[in-house]
């Protein structure tokens, strides 16, 4: 009766280092595939280039846009720009130009 009394705590001290060695598996695993792991990690920087430069066209679109409502203040317009959006909304055009259009 002895011999299994003393099996027992090397049973269950090696079942402790077993699921302790599977929980550090499992946290290596983690670590590496995860998904803040090494290999997103590249991954994650090719979307943060990608938001940056769609980032970049939005500004420069926005900075564009912008500048158009700044020519177009009530206050103080830009005749060059009022003139424009006369011509290309109303179709109207002075007696001396000519209009070339262009097909698609």
């Amino acid at each position: 009766m002895r011999r299994t009394n003393s099996i027992a705590p090397i049973r269950r001290a090696k079942i402790t280092q077993h699921a302790a060695l599977a929980a550090l598996l499992v946290m290596g695993g983690l670590a590496i595939a995860g998904p803040s792991g090494l290999l997103a990690w590249s991954e994650n920087l090719r979307l943060l280039d990608q938001r940056e430069a769609q980032l970049a066209e939005l500004e420069a679109e926005r900075s564009a846009l912008k500048n158009r409502v700044a020519l177009l203040n009530p206050d103080a317009a830009d005749p060059d720009m009022v003139g424009e959006l006369l011509r290309s909304q109303l179709n109207v055009v002075h007696p001396d130009e000519v209009v070339i259009k262009l097909e698609d």
